[in-house]
């Protein structure tokens, strides 16, 4: 089959560092296309990616419909639904990255648009294959843990000074801040392995000097299949707390390092290489109780597998790799948090 040609709309962190890798490592897609306004960062995605176009906005590439076959929105958040509109109406396929949207109302609306056009629209929910993530769903397959009735995860960080740039810095009509960023990856997570929430209870902080978005919050969910997810994200972290506990009638699985894929990209790995994904013994989780544990082997994480399934689903081989509707459930809890941390009380789904 010929490689589908990608058009990649922004070359920042999203960008450069965990789409063009991704799509260049993939048998089936060629990168062809970069859209950036940015000098250096259309010198960097030049010189990365031989023989690649780089165009300084995204109605160039509109223009061009006919010569692509699909577009990835890498771009500021407030920016991923009118961008994502704008490629379904010139007739293209679309990877959007989390969030799809600022709310679940916009982001309908671009669920709307697509199945009225007849076009693919996934979302870039790529933590679904972090390493210890498959190793929860591979435990829960076996029912290594019995009954689930508790779900911890975290993504902590320590960084005092916020950075620049409007996922920190920037303001509300931004759609930055800890809960759109981590709590995207967070709650899909939760989802992806429990099923839809039915209430969800938010706390949403800013806690460093001149923050006007939330850079610490906690996000609690309890699940039709009565698991209760408990979700914390923050920047403000001293002590960085489990990355997973998951807690069972008959055992509990407990993981504290990060899945390493997105330190392997930032530092030039790509998944075609050997020994992607692959975790040391040394950063395995535990599995078992209070009297006995014993190390449990992390499934090697697998970005590529978004992309892998994104080729298959093009071809009409395979549902697209992330159904836009968990998507939109996603941004309903996301909603419903922010709305419960303004009314302090848990808000019903």
């Amino acid at each position: 089959m010929a490689e589908l040609r990608v058009a990649l709309l922004g070359y920042g962190l999203a960008g450069a560092v965990f789409h063009a890798p991704l799509i260049a490592s993939v048998p089936g897609l060629r990168l062809a296309v970069v859209v950036t306004s940015n000098p250096e960062r259309a010198a960097r995605a030049t010189r990365e990616h031989p023989g690649v176009v780089v165009l300084d906005a995204a109605e160039r590439v509109w223009e061009r419909a006919s010569e692509l076959d699909l577009v990835v929105v890498a771009t500021p958040n407030r920016t991923h639904a009118p961008l994502a509109l704008a490629a379904l109406e010139a007739g293209l396929p679309v990877v959007v990255d989390k969030p799809m949207a600022v709310d679940a109302d916009e982001g309908q609306r671009l669920v709307d648009r697509a199945r009225a056009r007849g076009l693919l629209l996934t979302v870039f929910q790529n933590r679904r294959w972090d390493g210890d993530l498959l190793t929860v769903r591979r435990l829960l397959g076996e029912g290594a843990l019995g009954r689930v009735w508790r779900f911890e995860s975290r993504f902590e960080r320590w960084r005092p000074a916020p950075k620049p740039g409007w996922r920190e810095s920037g303001g509300p009509e931004d759609a930055g801040g800890m809960l759109n960023d981590l709590g995207s990856h967070l709650v899909d997570q939760a989802l992806h392995l429990f099923g839809p929430a039915t209430l969800v209870y938010g706390e949403l902080d800013r806690r460093r000097p001149g923050m006007r978005v939330d850079d610490d919050a906690f996000v609690a969910l309890a699940h039709a299949s009565g698991v209760r997810s408990h979700l914390w994200m923050s920047a403000v972290a001293a002590r960085l707390g489990p990355r997973l506990r998951v807690l069972g009638d008959r055992a509990a699985y407990v993981k504290h390092s990060l899945d390493g894929q997105e330190e392997a990209l930032r530092a030039g790995g790509r998944p075609d290489r050997p020994g992607w994904g692959e975790e040391p013994p040394d950063r395995w989780g535990l599995l078992g109780t209070e009297e006995q544990t014993r190390p449990v082997r992390t499934e090697p994480g697998a970005y590529q597998r978004f992309y892998e399934g994104l080729v298959a689903a093009l071809h009409r081989q395979a549902p697209p790799p992330v159904e836009p509707a968990d998507a939109v459930a996603a941004l309903r809890v996301l909603d419903a948090a922010r709305r419960s941390a303004g009314e302090r009380a848990a808000v019903p789904l």
